[in-house]
């Protein structure tokens, strides 16, 4: 009888710990994965999700106008994205927080400073961020195109009716007549947004 009642205590431990072990698994797999997702408001039209990488590029009678978004830069200086208009413009979406962005900040540079000369512009838009994470971010990587500081997250909001960047990072892609071309949901690769911007930059200048 007590050896019967040994094995039926030592299987309810062994059960619990089971339980226990997946919880916690569980538990940090949701963490992970918030890594890469925005803290929106679960009402919110434009909830976040994990992004894949995946890239969505528009053929030209599907595009429509980007939002005349404004703001201020992490540096103080007025932004207004109609001041691009002529250049493509890679618009990143970024938080400090979130290590696919810190990932990808190299490439993003690097491409930033190689694709200037053929008129693309990029412009990082720091979302849900402390403004001191931010200028942290941006001194860690050398970050050296512009910034706009967006905490609340309205900036990308103005975006919904077209292609909302929907992951955190997410790259916005805007033609030269201002229109919403592309995105990128998730971490860029560096050689696919190379060419993609290069064949935006190919395209006419309106007059």
């Amino acid at each position: 009888m007590r050896s019967t009642m040994t094995t039926s205590s030592a299987m309810r431990r062994a059960l619990l710990k089971t339980v226990v072990v997946v919880a916690a698994l569980t538990a940090s797999t949701t963490l992970v994965a918030g890594c890469g997702t925005s803290q929106a408001d679960q009402g919110s039209q434009s909830r976040f999700v994990a992004g894949d990488g995946s890239l969505v590029l528009l053929p030209p009678d599907q595009r429509v106008p980007a939002p005349d978004i404004t703001g201020t830069t992490l540096t103080g200086e007025p932004f207004a994205l109609k001041d691009y208009r002529g250049k493509v413009v890679a618009l990143n979406v970024w938080a400090s927080w979130c290590a696919p962005c810190r990932a990808e900040a190299p490439a993003l540079n690097q491409l930033s400073r190689e694709l200037a000369p053929k008129g693309v512009q990029f412009v990082g838009l720091d979302t849900r961020d402390s403004k001191a994470s931010a200028e942290a971010f941006i001194r860690r990587f050398d970050v050296t195109y512009p910034n706009v500081w967006d905490p609340d997250a309205q900036l990308q909001l103005a975006f919904r009716d077209s292609l909302p960047p929907q992951a955190i990072p997410s790259t916005l892609l805007v033609d030269k007549q201002g229109r919403v071309a592309g995105r990128v949901l998730g971490e860029v690769d560096r050689t696919q947004l190379r060419e993609v911007l290069t064949e935006l930059a190919n395209e006419p200048t309106p007059t």
